[in-house]
């Protein structure tokens, strides 16, 4: 079978008129701040669960377990549900008001979705500043879950929709970077708060009305997208819009091809039906499906939620873990620079491949140096010399999901839907990716205490599953516009058998083909 089809960027939207404006630059800079909120969610829990004066407070059973003279195994360490449960249950009220999300998005625009995040989160972000018992603590980050899922399932959407296809890949990676900024703030705010004598995970969790703060100003200064405004019959603002963004007078084939996506979308009175029951969606199911459950068994929350839990877990100190922690988050956002520079001139498939290939290798030699030093037991401790050289290959590990898997996690669902479809493939996206998420964070620590080493090795077996899947059956997508996806997948050996001839708008007839 053929790896794939390549779609060159010859015909249909590669002919559109107008360019890449500063206008619609700074408008997705603007929409992928919102990725602040999740990012920075991501990176605080697992440094504030390392602190003792937090873990005193709220899981004094975790706190007795850490100071015991005597212990089981090293890989136990933080083996607790409640405290797993802490991290966790954002992702959990993530799933749930994602569903909520694609309802409002669609009904009501994508700047409203980013409005109920930017507040939600903001909430929530209060309750866990404030918090005096656990019971808070959990309420403030179902809030907090509340925020990202409206965030995520708007967001994304967003930018595809405002940026030109020949860099809408670049700019929509825009909001992976925001959380890889996110993430690696929060890893030097927990680093600084730790050197407090009190509070100093209050000043942690409150610092994320921040991003939402941000979030919340971005909603109402941000114009709504074309495809947005023709949804609700606004035909005329969608066009002065377009022009707009396009920087151009002379948008009627790019407005036309909305205008017909739009119309067929309008006579789709059930999304959530027709992408569940109706053949043409399958590739778009599929893969708004497969890839959000792919992208968390990657193993990278295991790094991004537990990064100063893990290292201290391995024996570094509680300063060395928190450094280690600031480090790879640094290597998180360079490596996403590669991303947006290369994923619109090489295209997504290659960096899938070569990413994944990396993450293998990086994962086996990581469980392989862990159980030489622990071996089953959890009994050992590291050298200087092994505990560098576990640290470089997780930090290659990090920069190759940063210039794969991060990015095009949330890029490729949210540019293979069309507009009939769109809020719920993304509800779908965004859901499975939470419930996965959550399933990995409240169990994480308790795999790690059975599995030991073995849990790496399990990660990058599922990574090796995951990048067989994408070379089989993913096409390249780079400059192809939303509109015209059925074409794409009209050209692709294994998915044509789903696409019927009516299904494929816009593009030249002549656009080649390539098989990979």
């Amino acid at each position: 079978m053929a790896g794939g089809a390549f779609v060159s960027d010859g015909g249909g939207g590669g002919s559109y008129e107008g360019g890449v404006t500063v206008f619609v630059i700074m408008t997705c800079i603007v929409a992928a701040m919102g990725g602040l909120l999740f990012g920075y969610d991501l990176g605080i829990s697992g440094g504030v669960t390392s602190m003792g004066e937090f873990l005193s407070k709220f899981f004094p059973e975790v706190d007795r377990q850490m100071h015991a003279a005597k212990r089981e195994t090293a890989y136990c360490k933080f083996d607790n549900q409640m405290l797993q449960l802490f991290t966790s249950s954002l992702y959990l009220a993530a799933l749930a008001s994602s569903f909520a999300a694609s309802a409002v998005t669609r009904k009501y625009g994508r700047k409203i979705s980013m409005f109920v995040g930017g507040v939600a989160f903001l909430i929530g972000s209060l309750f866990n500043a404030f918090a005096t018992n656990v019971a808070m603590l959990i309420v403030g980050r179902l809030l907090l879950g509340v925020g990202v899922g409206f965030a995520n399932q708007s967001t994304p959407v967003y930018l595809s929709e405002m940026a030109p296809a020949k860099i809408r890949g670049a700019l929509n990676i825009g909001f992976q970077m925001a959380i890889t900024i996110g993430i690696l703030l929060a890893n030097l705010i927990n680093f600084g708060t730790s050197k407090m004598a009190r509070n100093g995970w209050r000043v942690s969790l409150g610092l994320a009305a921040v991003p939402a703060v941000i979030m919340v100003i971005g909603s109402f200064i941000l114009p709504d997208t074309p495809n947005s405004m023709l949804e609700r019959g606004k035909y005329e603002q969608a066009r002065e819009m377009l022009q707009k963004i396009r920087g151009a007078d002379n948008v009627d084939e790019e407005f036309q091809d909305l205008c017909d996506a739009c119309e067929a979308a309008k006579k789709v009175e059930n999304p959530w039906k027709n992408i569940f029951n109706e053949a043409k969606y399958r590739p778009a199911l599929v893969f708004c499906s497969a890839i959000p459950f792919f992208q968390q068994f990657t193993g990278i929350n295991v790094i991004m939620f537990y990064a100063p839990v893990l290292f201290k877990t391995l024996g570094f100190g509680d300063d060395a873990s928190l450094i280690s922690a600031v480090i790879t988050g640094a290597v998180n956002v360079v490596s996403t620079l590669v991303s947006i520079y290369a994923v619109d001139r090489y295209g997504r498939r290659i960096l899938f491949l070569e990413g994944g290939i990396q993450m293998i290798v990086s994962q086996i030699v990581v469980g392989t140096l862990i159980g030489m030093k622990f071996g089953t037991t959890g009994a050992g401790t590291l050298t200087p010399a092994t505990a560098d050289w576990i640290l470089a290959f997780i930090c290659l590990y990090v920069a190759g999901f940063a210039w794969s898997w991060g990015p095009l996690g949330w890029l490729v669902p949210s540019e293979i839907c069309p507009l009939e479809i769109r809020p719920a493939g993304q509800a779908i996206n965004v859901s499975v990716n939470m419930f996965f998420t959550f399933l990995i964070g409240q169990f994480f620590l308790t795999m790690l205490c059975h599995m030991k080493f073995g849990l790496f090795y399990f990660f990058g077996g599922m990574v090796l599953i995951m990048t067989i899947f994408i070379f089989f059956l993913l096409p390249e997508t780079k400059g192809v516009p939303i509109e015209e996806m059925g074409r794409v997948w009209k050209q692709h050996p294994f998915w044509k058998r789903y696409i019927p001839d009516d299904a494929v708008i816009g593009g030249s007839e002549e656009t080649y083909v390539k098989e990979v």
